[in-house]
């Protein structure tokens, strides 16, 4: 979705929530812990540094899986819609060594890759059956997705072959968009858990000339959390 677009959406959601029926609508607040998984290799953007980094190093990606957790403010717009205003957190690291290269005496030349993603997002969540005890809903919306990534370790300097310690790290804050789907039941009057799937897509520069191997990163993936809503 070109960034224009976004920013309408984003102005037209933060438009419905500081609307004055919703200071009289019924808020909540939820809180959810869950696990995040990066985009498949298959599904990566181009030029994106951890497939390149797949060319050299020797790495799992999906050790950059992590469990996330945040929080979302969230207001009532009738039965059947509902907006939401929420932040999350999500920490992985992957350990490296070179695929053909080893240290002159044997052993491994050894690095760390870790990717940081803090997600700020506004939806809006569609209820098909309303105000019913246990309730499906489907829904969307836009996010503003704030990153740092590093390398840090021993890396081979290929003019020479010699090895030496550094870090390169790289960060931004990027918009993308979110589609989500899930349940939610009651717990009583005022309480309510469910189960929450949330898939990302957003992408970030790093840069050859900061000493990567590509351009850019892919900050896409899948969260599946839980979630436990108290209303006021």
């Amino acid at each position: 979705m070109p960034t224009r677009s976004l920013l309408v959406a984003a102005a037209a959601l933060a438009a419905v929530l500081l609307a004055p029926h919703a200071a009289l609508a019924q808020q909540s607040l939820a809180l959810n812990i869950g696990r995040f998984g990066i985009r498949g290799t298959d599904a990566r953007v181009d030029d994106d540094v951890l497939l390149e980094n797949l060319n050299l190093f020797a790495f799992d990606p999906t050790e950059l899986d992590s469990v996330t957790f945040g929080g979302e403010w969230q207001i009532a717009l009738g039965d059947h819609l509902e907006a939401g205003v929420g932040v999350g957190f999500m920490r992985g690291s992957a350990p490296s060594t070179y695929t053909d290269f080893v240290n002159d005496d044997g052993t491994e030349i050894l690095q760390d890759f870790h990717l940081q993603i803090v997600p700020i997002t506004g939806t809006l969540r569609l209820f098909p059956l309303g105000d019913t005890a246990v309730r499906p809903y489907i829904g969307g919306g836009i996010g503003l997705f704030m990153w740092r990534y590093s390398e840090v370790g021993e890396f081979i300097d290929f003019y020479d072959y010699s090895v030496f310690r550094d870090r390169f790290v790289a960060s931004g804050a990027d918009i993308g968009t979110v589609v989500l789907g899930g349940v939610r039941v009651p717990l009583g009057d005022s309480l309510a858990a469910g189960v929450e799937v949330q898939y990302q897509r957003a992408a970030g520069r790093v840069g050859v000339d900061e000493g990567f191997l590509a351009e850019r990163i892919d900050l896409g993936g899948l969260t599946t959390r839980f979630t436990f809503r108290i209303e006021f």
